[in-house]
């Protein structure tokens, strides 16, 4: 650090020498001299030619104030030959100032000195008796109280709710063909933290004589789906999407589904991806998506008029053939 400020102290001494003789050389011309020669050119004109008179006095002034320069600059350099331990001293300001930068993690001499004032700051604040501990603590306890009360606010509200919510879902699986659809929320507590300080745990009975059992847990593939169905049908937003949501389902039940996808469009946009024709006769546009290989493979999605509906609908049935079968079956 020292060799660092030391080289610093030398540069500046150094870049000084080499100001003051480019204005004022002990040898030769320097700025001052070309600026007076430039000036005396001008001057015998200025009588002739009068708009040469602001020319004339801009050379004046700063010939002027070129010469007050090299001046100071040879004044500083004087200063240094007459004090021995200026240098020296130049060295220790500079290193102090760079261990203060480091210290206070300042990048500039300008954040240095707002790390200063800062600092200023908080010793007049102390002075007058504020204490940065109690003070902190007296924050943190505020937030924390207003953290308790949000999270009390949140829970009286889960438990008024959790009642009505549980029936709701309960109508809309029993709408969809799960059993008695008997659904239950249970609220239990946890430790704080973003959401609150509840465990929310859905619980199911898809079958009469069994226990009720978290969803996850009892449920199957296809009473998963209609479990989230209901869910969404209860509390869902203004765009709700599904992702096969017909999985493990057929028959009755897939139009069971189908209809309460359409009730839901009703009141929102409802995107499905589905594989069952019961499903897909009640959208009101369709696409196709599909997958196109290659470097990189990308998918193609693409909107169906109603020709290329009915075509689809048809190949999700078992295609032109297996109709035509069913049709000869029929008629045996």
């Amino acid at each position: 650090m020292r060799a660092a400020a030391k080289a610093m102290a030398a540069r500046t001494s150094t870049a000084h020498s080499a100001a003051a003789a480019a204005l004022s050389p002990d040898e030769g011309e320097g700025a001052t001299d070309l600026i007076a020669l430039a000036e005396r050119s001008v001057a015998p004109v200025e009588r002739l030619a009068p708009e040469l008179q602001s020319a004339g006095d801009a050379l004046r002034q700063a010939g002027l104030q070129l010469r007050e320069v090299a001046s100071d600059l040879r004044a500083f350099l004087a200063s240094l030959e007459a004090e021995p331990g200026r240098l020296e001293q130049l060295e220790g300001e500079l290193e102090r100032f760079s261990d203060l930068k480091r210290r206070h993690h300042a990048q500039t001499f300008a954040e240095l000195l707002e790390r200063g004032e800062e600092a200023r700051r908080e010793l007049g604040a102390l002075a007058e008796g504020h204490d940065p501990v109690r003070a902190a603590a007296d924050a943190l306890a505020a937030a924390q109280a207003e953290v308790d009360r949000l999270h009390a606010e949140l829970r009286a509200a889960r438990h008024a709710a959790a009642e009505p919510f549980a029936a709701a879902v309960a109508a809309e699986l029993q709408a969809i063909g799960l059993g008695e659809g008997e659904f239950q929320v249970v609220l239990g507590e946890r430790d704080p933290g973003s959401t609150g300080a509840d465990d929310v745990a859905f619980l199911i009975r898809p079958n009469a004589g069994l226990p009720f059992g978290p969803v996850a847990e009892t449920a199957s593939g296809g009473e998963l789906s209609r479990v989230a169905l209901a869910i969404a049908a209860v509390a869902g937003g203004e765009t709700m999407v599904f992702d096969e949501i017909d999985a493990g389902i057929g028959g009755t039940t897939a139009h069971a589904v189908a209809e309460t996808l359409r009730r839901l469009a009703a009141r929102a946009q409802v995107v499905t991806i589905t594989h069952l024709p019961q499903i897909a006769t009640v959208a009101d546009r369709h696409f196709a998506v599909e997958k196109i290989p290659g470097d990189p493979t990308h998918t193609r999605i693409e909107p169906l008029d109603d020709a290329q509906r009915r075509d689809e609908l048809e190949r999700m049935l078992g295609g032109a053939d297996f109709l035509a079968s069913i049709d000869r079956g029929a008629g045996v």
